[in-house]
C-alpha cells in the first residue's frame, strides 16, 4: 500500500535518511517536528493540502502524515481533515485514509461515527484492499451501540470472494466479541465456516479467532483437523504458531498420553523378526490422527522462524513420545545461532526440558558453553543447562568449562558458576570431594565477591557431611576479618556454631572478636552471632557465659526489632533461667538439620506451557490457560471422519492433480478451481521451506501412487512399505473408511520387512549440527579435563564388527611450540588430546597453551598464514583478546594431517609480531582406536596380508601394554593372552582399519590397508619399545 511512499517532498520529511540536514527538516517540514513549539499553526500547510481538490496534493499529504504515524509521532490533531477524505475517488488516497482511520479512530470515535455511512458503503467496493481497510476500521471503533452494523459487516465480508477479505473479517471477530460477547453463538457460526475455509490464507486467522472466541467448541476442530495437519506447511508462518498451538490443546485433550508406558510408539521401536519372543507385549501404538499432527508439524521444525520451531517443540515436549524428543532437539538448539532475544526464550525452554530429561539435550553440551560475547542472562542460562546436563560420564567437562569462568570479569556470573560448582558436587558424589577442594582454593582469591560465594557454597555442602569440616572451618575462620560480605560472614557463624564442639578454641574467640564489633555489624551478622553465643554457652559455658550476657545487652537496644525480638528469646536459655524450655536447650539448639536440596529452579514450572509468557516470567500471567490432563479414556477415532463431499471421480482428479503439482485433497470440490485471481496471488506468501518439502513428498507420491494402481489391477492387496506411501494410503482412506483403514495399518504393520537406511532428508541435514561451525569465539576451558577422555559409552559402528571407544591414554607432556626468546616473551606449548575436535572427527585435537613472560599485555594472538600439505585442513583456535602478564591461556586448534606425518606450518600472529611455527605429529596420532571381538580381528588380519603386513621383532619384553598405548592411540582388543597381544585402530582421514599384534612378546605384526602408513607405525612401535 506503501510502495510510493520513497517519493515523498524533497524535504526528506518520510524518508528515515538523516543526514546532514536534519537540522532543516525540523525547520522546514511542518510534519516532522517542533516539540517545543507554541505555534499551534504547525500542521496547517497539511490540513490545506487535504483540502485541496487535487488528488496529488492529498496524495502527498497523507504520506507524509503516515509517515508520522510510522515515526511514533503523534497526528490525532490531523483526525478530522484526514476523515474527510474517506469519500475520495483515488484509490490510493482512500487505502492511506483507511490505515490511519485504523490507528486513530478508537480514540476519536465520536468523528468516526459520522463516517460509518461512508464505511459501509466502501464494504461494497471493487477493490478487496478498500472493503477490508473498511472494515477494519468499523471494526476498530469501540462503540457497543454499531455492534449490529460491525455484525452485518463481518457476516458479508466472510463469504467474499477475496480471501484477503475473508482474512480480514476474521480478525474482526475477536475485537467484536471483546465489544459485546452477547453475539458470542453468531460468531461460532461464521467461525465454522471460516474454518471449512479452502484458503491457507484464511485458516491461520480463523484459527486464531475460535482460540479467542470459543477455545472450549472442540467439536468445530473435529471436522476440520486432518485438514489443517494437511495444510499446515502452507500456512504463513504467524497462522503455523498459532495452529500448531491450538492443536497442542486439541492433542492433550483428545488423545491418550503417549509417555503413559515404558515403551515408546511401534513405529519407533525395530520391527519383531520372525524368530522374537511372540509372548512380549507391546507397547500401545498412537492415534493415527495423533501420529498425523506429529509427522504433519515435523516439517515446520526447518522454518526459518524462530517463533514457529518453538511453537513445534513444545508440541513435542507436551503430546509427543519422548522418543521423537530429540528431533526436537536439534532444532532448538539450532535456534541459538540466532539473536540474543531469541537465545533467551530458546534457552529458557532447554533449561525447563534438561531439568526433566537431561539425555534429550546431552548430545548437544558444547553447544551451552559461554561464549565471550553473551549478555549476562545468557551465560546465566547456560550455566543452569549446563548444570541439569551433568553426569558421571560428562561431570569433568562439565566441571573444568566452570573453571574457566570464574576468571570472568562479570560477578553475577562468576558467582552463579560457584554456585553451579555446588549443585555438581551434591548431585555426583564422585566429584564432591575436588568441588569441595576446588572451593576452599577460591577462599584465598581476591575478589572479595568470589570469596564471599564460595563461603555460603561451602556452608551448603558441609551441611551433606561431604568432608571433615574441622579444616575448612578454622581456614574460613582466619579470613573472617577480611570478609566483610554480610551473608558470607553470617555462612562462616553459622558453621562455627553447628560445629563448635570440633573447634573449641577458634569458635570463642571469633565470638570475642564479634562482641566488640556487634553495633557496627550487619542485621543478618547479629543474628548468627547470637546463635553462635547460645551455641557456644551451652557447650563451652564456662568461657562464653560473660560474652553472651554482653551481646544479648547489646542486642536488647538495637534499631531492628527483629534482633531486640531474638534477643528476648534467647535471653531465657543464658544463667539464672530455669525452666522446661531451658533444660531441652541443646536439642532445640544443637538438633542435625537437614541438608539444603541444591535444584534447578525450573523445577517448579513443570505445569507451565513451554514458551509462553508465564513460562518465560516463571510465573502465571493474566490470562494464562493452563494445558489440560490428557483423558484417562480418550474420545472415539470416529469423531474426525467427515462425509465426503464432491463425486467418486474425485480420487483421479486428486491424483491427476497430484501429478501437476498442485495440493487437491478429498475436501476440496471442484468448484474450488473457479477461486479468484486474488487467492492465488496472496497464498504465495508460503514459506520456501514448506514448498520445497511439499515437493519432495510430491514426487514420491507419484512413484508410489503408480505402483498401487498396478498392485490393484493384479488384484494384489499388499500395502507398500515406503512412509510415503503410508501418508497417501492415510489420506485416500479418509474419503472412504478412515477407520477400517487404521485397523488394516496396524494388522500389515507386523508384515513389514526392515528396509535398508534411506539417505538423509533435507531436514535431517539442515538439523544435523555436528557438521555445523560456529564462527563465534568460544571461552577455551584451562588444560586437563576438558580434553581428557572420560568413561562414556561405547557408540556402535557396526554393532558386528567395530566399536569406537575413548582413548585409553592422555598426553600431557607439552612439546614447545614458540621458545619465549624468539617469541619476544610469548611462549607456547603444544599436545595431542586423542580426543575428536568438535569440528570434523577427521582432525587431530590440539591444545596450545600461550604464556606471557613479558610485564605488559599481549593483544590479538590469532592464526597468520597457513602453509599446508596437499588435502590437508585446518580449524583455527578462537582469537584470544589479551593474555595478562605472566598470565596463560589455552586455546584448541583442530588439523587433518590426510593421514601422513608431513607438519602443518602456519604463523601465529600477536601484537609482537609474527611468529613462525610447526606442528609435527607422530604416526601414532593419527589413529583412532576401535575394539573387536579376537575372531572379527583374526578375520581382518587375515584379508590385510601381503604388501599390507609389516612384521618386526621386539627385543623389550616390559611393559609392553603401556608403551604401545603410550605411544599410539589403539584400542585393545585382548589382553587375556600375554603371548598373544592385540591392538585395533582406524586412520582418522580415511577411517582404514589398523591392526597390531605381538606374539611371544617378541614378534610385532601391524597390519593397515595403507602400507606406507602400516610401515611407519612398525619403525614407530620398535623405537618406542626399544626405549
Amino acid at each position: 500500500m506503501l510502495t510510493s511512499s520513497s517519493h515523498v517532498s524533497n524535504n526528506g520529511s518520510y524518508s528515515n535518511d538523516r543526514g546532514a540536514g536534519f537540522e532543516a527538516e525540523f525547520a522546514v517540514d511542518p510534519a516532522s517536528g517542533g516539540f517545543f513549539h507554541t505555534d499551534f499553526k504547525k500542521h496547517d500547510d497539511l490540513k490545506e493540502m487535504l483540502d485541496s481538490n487535487k488528488d496529488s496534493l492529498k496524495l502527498e499529504a497523507m504520506k507524509r502524515i503516515i509517515g508520522m504515524v510510522a515515526k511514533g509521532r503523534d497526528a490525532s490533531m490531523l483526525f478530522p481533515a484526514v476523515v474527510k477524505n474517506v469519500v475520495s475517488k483515488n484509490i490510493e488516497v482512500k487505502k492511506l485514509v483507511y490505515v490511519y482511520l485504523e490507528r486513530y479512530a478508537e480514540e476519536q470515535q465520536d468523528l468516526a461515527l459520522l463516517s460509518i455511512s461512508t464505511f459501509q458503503r466502501a464494504l461494497k467496493e471493487p477493490n478487496q484492499l478498500i472493503r477490508a481497510g473498511a472494515l477494519r476500521v468499523l471494526s476498530s471503533i469501540r462503540v457497543k451501540m454499531i455492534s449490529p452494523i460491525v455484525m452485518l459487516a463481518i457476516r458479508d465480508a466472510s463469504s467474499d470472494m477475496s480471501p484477503y477479505v475473508r482474512k480480514t473479517a476474521a480478525h474482526a471477530i475477536p475485537k467484536l466479541y471483546g465489544l459485546d460477547n452477547e453475539l458470542k453463538s453468531e460468531l461460532v457460526t461464521i467461525i465454522q465456516k471460516l474454518l471449512a475455509d479452502k484458503t491457507v490464507l484464511v485458516i491461520g486467522s480463523a484459527v486464531m479467532a475460535f482460540t479467542e472466541v470459543c477455545p472450549e467448541r472442540v467439536d468445530l476442530i473435529h471436522q476440520v483437523y486432518r485438514k489443517l495437519c494437511a495444510l499446515l506447511v502452507d500456512v504463513d508462518e504467524w497462522g503455523q504458531v498459532t495452529i500448531v498451538n491450538m492443536l497442542t490443546r486439541y492433542a492433550r485433550m483428545q488423545f491418550a498420553d503417549p509417555n503413559l508406558h515404558e515403551h515408546g510408539d511401534d513405529s519407533d521401536r525395530p520391527f519383531y523378526d520372525s524368530g522374537s519372543d511372540s509372548s512380549e507385549k507391546p507397547a500401545p501404538t498412537l492415534d493415527p490422527d495423533h501420529r498425523l499432527l506429529l509427522r504433519s508439524t515435523r516439517p515446520l521444525l526447518q522454518s526459518r522462524n524462530a517463533a514457529v520451531v518453538m511453537s513445534v517443540a513444545q508440541l513435542y515436549h507436551h503430546a509427543a513420545p519422548k522418543s521423537e524428543s530429540p528431533l526436537a532437539a536439534k532444532a532448538m538448539v539450532r535456534l541459538l545461532r540466532s539473536h540474543v532475544e531469541v537465545q533467551s526464550v530458546v534457552l529458557n525452554a532447554i533449561a525447563s526440558i534438561s531439568a526433566q530429561n537431561k539425555g534429550m539435550f546431552e548430545p548437544y553440551l558444547k553447544s551451552f558453553f559461554v561464549r565471550t560475547s553473551d549478555p549476562t542472562n545468557i551465560k546465566l542460562l547456560k550455566l543452569e543447562i549446563l548444570t541439569n546436563l551433568t553426569t558421571d560420564s560428562n561431570v569433568s567437562i562439565i566441571l573444568r568449562e566452570l573453571q574457566t569462568y570464574i576468571s570472568n570479569s562479570d560477578k553475577k556470573f562468576v558467582a552463579a558458576t560457584i554456585q553451579a560448582i555446588g549443585r555438581c558436587a551434591c548431585s555426583i558424589n564422585e566429584v564432591t570431594d575436588s568441588c569441595l577442594n576446588g572451593l576452599v582454593s577460591l577462599l584465598s582469591n581476591r575478589d572479595e565477591a568470589v570469596v564471599a560465594e564460595s563461603v555460603v557454597v561451602i556452608k551448603r555442602l558441609l551441611q551433606t557431611q561431604a568432608a571433615d569440616p574441622k579444616e575448612i572451618i578454622t581456614h574460613m575462620a582466619r579470613l573472617l576479618d577480611s570478609i566483610t560480605v554480610a551473608q558470607a560472614r553470617a555462612a562462616i557463624l553459622w558453621l562455627l556454631g553447628e560445629h563448635s564442639q570440633k573447634v573449641p578454641h577458634i569458635a570463642p574467640d571469633i565470638l570475642r572478636k564479634l562482641a566488640k564489633t556487634f553495633s557496627d555489624e550487619h542485621d543478618i551478622v547479629k543474628l548468627q552471632v547470637m546463635n553462635l553465643a547460645v551455641k557456644l554457652y551451652i557447650t563451652n559455658s564456662e568461657q562464653t557465659s560473660l560474652l553472651c550476657q554482653y551481646i544479648f545487652n547489646l542486642a536488647r537496644y538495637d534499631q531492628n526489632y527483629d534482633i531486640r525480638d531474638k534477643a528476648r528469646l534467647l535471653k531465657h536459655f543464658i544463667p539464672n533461667q530455669e525452666g522446661k524450655i531451658t533444660s531441652q536447650s541443646a536439642r532445640i539448639f544443637l538438633a542435625s538439620k537437614p541438608a539444603p536440596l541444591l535444584q534447578s529452579q525450573f523445577k517448579d514450572h513443570e505445569d507451565l506451557q513451554l514458551g509462553s509468557l508465564s513460562h518465560y516470567i516463571k510465573q502465571r500471567a493474566t490470562g494464562y490457560e493452563p494445558l489440560p490432563p490428557f483423558p484417562d479414556h480418550p474420545p472415539p477415532n470416529d469423531v474426525r471422519n467427515v462425509e465426503p463431499i464432491a463425486a467418486p471421480e474425485d480420487a483421479k482428479l486428486y491424483k491427476k492433480s497430484d501429478k501437476k503439482g498442485k495440493d487437491m485433497f478429498l475436501w476440496e470440490s471442484s468448484s474450488s478451481h473457479g477461486a479468484s485471481s486474488n487467492n492465488s496471488s496472496d497464498s504465495n506468501d508460503s514459506s520456501s521451506s514448506s514448498d520445497s518439502s511439499s515437493e519432495d513428498s510430491e514426487s514420491q507420491y507419484e512413484e508410489e501412487s503408480s505402483s498401487e494402481e498396478s498392485e490393484k489391477k493384479s488384484g494384489s492387496k499388499s500395502s507398500s512399505s515406503s512412509s510415503s506411501s503410508e501418508e497417501s494410503s492415510e489420506e485416500e482412506s479418509e474419503e472412504e473408511a478412515p477407520k477400517a483403514n487404521h485397523e488394516k495399518a496396524n494388522e500389515k504393520q507386523s508384515k513389514k520387512k526392515p528396509e535398508a537406511p534411506k539417505p538423509k532428508s533435507n531436514l535431517d541435514l539442515l538439523l544435523d549440527l555436528s557438521d555445523v561451525h560456529s564462527s563465534i569465539p568460544v571461552m577455551t576451558p584451562s588444560l586437563g579435563g576438558f580434553l581428557t577422555p572420560t568413561p562414556t559409552a561405547v557408540i556402535n559402528i557396526n554393532p558386528s564388527s567395530v566399536e569406537m571407544i575413548p582413548a585409553l591414554f592422555t598426553n600431557t607432556k607439552p612439546v614447545e611450540l614458540i621458545n619465549k626468546i624468539n617469541g619476544k616473551g610469548l611462549s607456547a606449548t603444544y599436545r595431542f588430546t586423542r580426543s575428536p575436535h568438535i569440528l570434523s572427527p577427521s582432525m587431530s585435537n590440539i591444545n596450545i597453551i600461550f604464556t606471557n613472560n613479558t610485564s605488559d599485555d599481549i593483544t590479538d594472538i590469532r592464526v597468520g598464514k597457513k602453509h599446508l600439505g596437499m588435502d590437508m585442513a585446518f580449524h583455527d583456535f578462537a582469537n584470544i583478546a589479551k593474555l595478562t602478564p605472566n598470565g596463560c591461556l589455552p586455546a584448541t586448534l583442530g588439523i587433518d594431517f590426510n593421514d601422513t606425518t608431513q607438519p602443518a606450518n602456519f604463523e601465529i600472529v600477536c601484537s609482537l609480531g609474527n611468529f613462525s611455527v610447526c606442528v609435527k605429529p607422530t604416526i601414532g596420532e593419527l589413529v583412532k582406536p576401535v575394539k573387536m571381538d579376537k575372531s572379527v580381528f583374526q578375520e581382518k588380519q587375515s584379508k590385510l596380508g601381503g604388501m599390507n603386513e609389516h612384521v618386526g621383532n621386539v627385543k623389550c619384553a616390559n611393559n609392553i601394554i603401556d608403551k604401545i598405548i603410550e605411544s599410539t592411540n589403539l584400542g585393545i582388543c585382548d589382553s587375556t593372552d600375554s603371548n598373544n597381544l592385540k591392538f585395533a585402530g582406524q586412520t582418522l582421514k580415511s577411517s582404514n582399519i589398523v591392526l597390531v599384534s605381538i606374539s611371544n612378546q617378541k614378534i610385532i605384526t601391524v597390519n593397515c590397508e595403507n602400507m606406507v602408513f602400516g610401515s611407519v607405525l612398525l619403525n614407530e612401535l620398535l623405537h618406542n619399545l626399544k626405549s
